[in-house]
């Protein structure tokens, strides 16, 4: 229905030269343009934080649709609907009615809809002969037929921006997954090189990245993290088909991994995507470790597949070296060492009892994480000293965590090999000065 002036609002409501612009905007859309008003819905709703639209403007909105009968939208057709203020609440989910007139007049201003007043300020349609609608007091809906194309415009760049940011953070989550997957190649092997230092870099690219970055910001991120895994990929190859022992994959065994990957989960740092250890049973625990206190002659089944490498751990946790068994050799004691997981799995069987920690509260542990990594949570419980004052209920709290899948031991060594990091660049500092 077409209007020749300018409508204006009812009673206390002002007048303004957007609703002029919308108004005569919609004058002007040719009458035979047609849309679905739910595809037109659809826009708006993807781009509704660029147009200023609150979630419960869209449902009023959607309400109001819902009271045009067709699926589509005709600009020559009649498209102002008249609904009361309690039928509108009704189909918005029982809104207020404060918070449907503060919402329809943001419909308003940000020209999606055209208010269109009688002389009382009612709602109401007048029939003509045959009850065709003659004349119309509510709603006009005509504005989502002459934007139609500017509401898809902004949806396409709504997209393309959220495809944008998804690609950036994949690229940032395989570059870290990269990252810390080779160096703890490079401390398990035990290769030359900086790992401690290349971790440091590491932290140090990660450290400003924040969970609401934006594109520009995860790109930069990405492109140092592919750098940095670049030049870590750079220097493994060198010891490819090198003579140095044992240097190979296989060394590893099989094990599970988890796709799944977020801007925030790394390998091995990560809540989710880790290599899960593929434990023994717990009814096998304790004749396991007795046959892993000889790696010389225990069968090679009798050796847990690692997810995690023995060299970070004891990166991580150099504490539990103070417990091992020191080897002799010729007459004299050597420092004590692990040099295997079945050293380090009998090692941290003494430091649990010394610790205090029940058997009821192991065997626990053990039957939901595994033997490997409820011993490596001991080793943590240790290295974290006097910071955990009842070490058994520790571990009981990390284990229900494990059970509710919100726990790995990944975050608790990467977490203390930072903190040891950050003590000894400290440490530095302090000497630079007395110095």
């Amino acid at each position: 229905m077409t209007h020749g002036l300018a409508t204006t609002p009812f009673g206390r409501r002002s007048m303004s030269l957007g609703l002029i612009a919308t108004q005569a905007q919609a004058r002007a859309v040719e009458p035979e343009k047609t849309v679905h008003k739910w595809k037109v819905f659809t826009a708006l709703t993807e781009a509704k934080d660029r147009l200023g639209l609150p979630d419960r403007a869209l449902a009023i909105l959607n309400a109001l649709l819902s009271f045009h009968q067709e699926t589509t939208l005709t600009a020559g057709d009649p498209l102002v609907v008249f609904p009361s203020n309690e039928k509108l609440a009704a189909r918005a989910h029982g809104v207020a009615p404060t918070t449907l007139r503060r919402h329809l007049a943001i419909l308003v201003d940000a020209g999606i809809v055209i208010r269109r007043d009688s002389p009382n300020g009612k709602r109401y349609a007048r029939r003509g002969e045959g009850g065709a609608v003659s004349e119309a007091f509510g709603f006009d809906l005509t504005p989502l037929v002459a934007r139609a194309e500017e509401f898809e415009a902004l949806a396409a760049e709504v997209q393309a921006r959220k495809k944008a940011l998804r690609l950036a953070r994949e690229r940032v989550t395989l570059a870290r997954r990269d990252i810390t997957k080779m160096i703890a190649l490079g401390l398990e092997e035990a290769l030359p090189g900086d790992w401690m230092g290349l971790h440091a870099a590491y932290l140090g690219i990660i450290a400003g990245l924040r969970r609401s970055a934006d594109v520009a910001a995860l790109t930069t991120t990405a492109a140092d993290l592919t750098d940095l895994a670049c030049a870590i990929a750079n220097h493994l190859e060198l010891f490819v088909n090198s003579s140095i022992p044992d240097a190979n994959e296989s060394q590893n065994g099989a094990h599970k991994q988890n796709s799944k990957t977020d801007l925030h989960e790394s390998e091995p740092a990560s809540k989710n995507d880790r290599g899960e250890i593929d434990a023994l049973q717990p009814e096998q625990s304790e004749h396991a470790i007795s046959e892993l206190d000889d790696p010389l002659t225990a069968p090679a089944e009798a050796h847990p597949a690692m997810g995690t490498p023995l060299g970070m751990v004891l990166e991580a946790c150099p504490d539990i070296l103070d417990y091992a068994e020191a080897p002799t050799g010729e007459g004299q004691l050597e420092t004590p060492t692990i040099r295997n997981w079945a050293a380090f799995l009998k090692t941290a069987a003494l430091v649990r009892a010394m610790l205090g920690i029940s058997p009821d509260a192991w065997q626990d542990a053990v039957e939901t994480m595994g033997l490997v990594d409820a011993s490596i949570v001991i080793a943590a419980i240790l290295q974290k000293g006097d910071d955990i004052r009842f070490p058994g209920g520790y571990l009981r709290a990390l284990t229900e965590k494990k059970r509710e899948g919100h726990f790995s031991v990944g975050p608790i060594l990467m977490a203390l090999i930072s903190a040891r990091l950050k003590e000894a660049r400290g440490q530095k500092r302090e000497t630079f000065r007395s110095d």
